[in-house]
């Protein structure tokens, strides 16, 4: 059977190309994204979608892997487009009310909150859907399946369609032509063993390619699964090694970021890729929310 059609629209992400994807795929009355992008890159979106011959008020359905400010900040702005807006129960009602969603982001981003991820409005309630575990989602001719992964966040969903899954953050993060992912894994809710769970499920599933959404779609699924076990295994080690000691956070941010570049520099990365890894997957998050992983499961 012949593939969709799948365009990955690069949402320019504080001018660095592929940082963050949103996934376009077109059906008989218009197009479904999959992830809306940050209210900061709505330009990027709107020239993207221009390129195909869309507009926002062509967009029916965003279908949302979870509802961190990259992923979804933009999705109240393109419901009043009039589209649909899919995401996970437990992420529902911080799309209708995102007040505390953006209060928390404050605490960390302070004022650098509206040049990182702009405005981020709250989702029309008619043009919510809250999809179940396994559910398919029916637009027009096409077929989605929504599947709970948690591990980076409790409200994350991947999403299958045809050969391919969507998978957001628990996929990791990967930028095309290197052999080299990262596991990102911010605060409040990374659950290593969840995150395992839940690649053991995306195994299961039998998908040939994958897309997460930093950045693009590849075809080597089992080395993409394989490598990212394999980081969140030595991430946790590394924690369990670091953590008995209770080194200042400052100290372990220090350590943490030397031993990702370490990483970096072993594959030849270069600055501009090393750049767009620090703002799909910023280092300090990881630390924070290993350290809120180790003090509330570990300890």
């Amino acid at each position: 059977m012949a593939r969709t059609n799948i365009v990955t629209l690069d949402l320019n992400f504080q001018n660095k190309t592929q940082a963050i994807a949103s996934y376009l795929i077109r059906h008989a009355t218009g197009a479904v994204l999959v992830e809306s992008g940050p209210g900061s890159t709505l330009s990027a979106l709107q020239a993207g979608l221009a390129r195909e011959g869309l507009s926002p008020r062509d967009i029916t359905h965003v279908l949302l892997t979870h509802i961190h400010l990259d992923h979804a900040g933009a999705a109240g702005w393109l419901s009043r487009h009039g589209a649909q807006v899919f995401v996970h129960p437990n992420g529902a009602a911080h799309m209708l009310n995102p007040e505390k969603l953006i209060a928390s982001a404050t605490r960390i981003y302070g004022d650098r909150m509206d040049t990182l991820w702009g405005e981020f409005l709250p989702v029309l309630e008619q043009q919510l859907t809250v999809p179940q575990d396994a559910e398919e989602i029916a637009i027009g001719n096409l077929r989605f399946v929504a599947v709970n992964t948690p591990g980076h966040a409790e409200h994350h969903y991947s999403y299958l369609f045809e050969d391919l899954c969507f998978s957001g953050d628990v996929g990791g993060v990967r930028i095309p032509g290197y052999p080299y992912l990262r596991a990102p894994m911010p605060p409040p809710e990374l659950h290593f063993g969840r995150w395992r769970e839940s690649i053991a499920r995306l195994r299961s599933l039998k998908f040939t390619r994958i897309a997460p959404t930093h950045f693009g779609i590849f075809d080597d699924v089992d080395w993409h699964l394989n490598e990212l076990q394999s980081k969140l295994d030595a991430s946790e080690k590394w924690l369990e090694e670091t953590m008995p000691a209770d080194p200042p956070v400052d100290e372990l941010r220090a350590r943490f970021v030397e031993w990702m570049n370490e990483q970096g520099r072993a594959q030849n990365l270069s600055e501009d890729v090393v750049t767009a890894y620090a703002l799909a997957n910023p280092l300090d998050m990881s630390v924070d929310g290993m350290v809120r992983y180790w003090k509330k499961a570990r300890t």
